[in-house]
C-alpha cells in the first residue's frame, strides 16, 4: 500500500507506477453474488454452479465478464494507494476500457495502478488512474486494463 500524506504528494506522482492490489480468487460464490447483483440471473447462476457450456463451458462454471472486472476496480485501487489527508474520494468513471481473452472461474487477478493523470478542478483534482488487471501465471494479454478516473475533494 502506497500512502500519499496529501492531495499535493498524489499529484506529483503522475506517471509512476503505484503498486499491485492483493491476488483475489474470482470464485463461483463471486461470479453468482455479482450475477445476482447486476441482472445476470438465474441463468448465469445456474450456469455457474452446473458448469454449463452456454457461459463457456469450463469444469469451473465459465467465464468472467468484463462488467464484474470493471466492479474489482474501485476495491482493488484502495488496496493499491490511499491519500491520508484528503475530505471526499468520489468513483467518477472511467476514460476506457478494454479486455483481454475471458478470465476462467476460479481464476486469481490482481490490479496494477499507474497515476496517468491529474487535473485541477474547484475544490480538488480529478485523478486519472491507469489500472491492469492481471491473471495469476503472467498470462498476456491482460484480462482488462482501464483508466479511472477518482475526484479528489480537499
Amino acid at each position: 500500500m502506497r500512502i500519499f500524506s496529501d492531495l499535493d504528494e498524489l499529484v506529483s506522482a503522475k506517471g509512476e507506477h503505484l503498486g499491485h492490489s492483493d491476488w483475489l480468487e474470482l470464485t463461483p460464490r463471486r461470479v453468482c453474488n455479482f450475477a445476482a447483483a447486476s441482472s445476470g440471473g438465474p441463468a448465469r447462476l445456474a450456469a455457474v454452479e452446473e458448469g454449463a457450456g452456454a457461459w463457456g463451458g469450463s469444469a469451473a462454471g465459465g467465464d468472467i465478464g468484463g462488467p464484474l472486472l470493471l466492479g474489482l476496480l474501485p476495491a482493488m485501487m484502495r488496496e493499491i494507494f490511499t491519500v491520508e489527508r484528503c475530505g471526499t474520494a468520489l468513483n467518477f468513471g472511467l476514460e476506457r476500457a478494454r479486455f483481454g481473452p475471458p478470465v476462467p472461474v476460479g481464476s486469481r487477478v490482481r490490479g496494477e495502478g499507474e497515476l496517468s493523470g491529474a487535473y485541477g478542478v474547484p475544490g480538488g483534482w480529478l485523478v486519472s488512474v491507469r489500472m491492469t488487471v492481471e491473471l495469476e501465471g503472467g498470462r498476456l494479454p491482460p484480462a482488462c486494463e482501464a483508466d479511472t478516473v477518482s475526484l479528489f475533494l480537499v
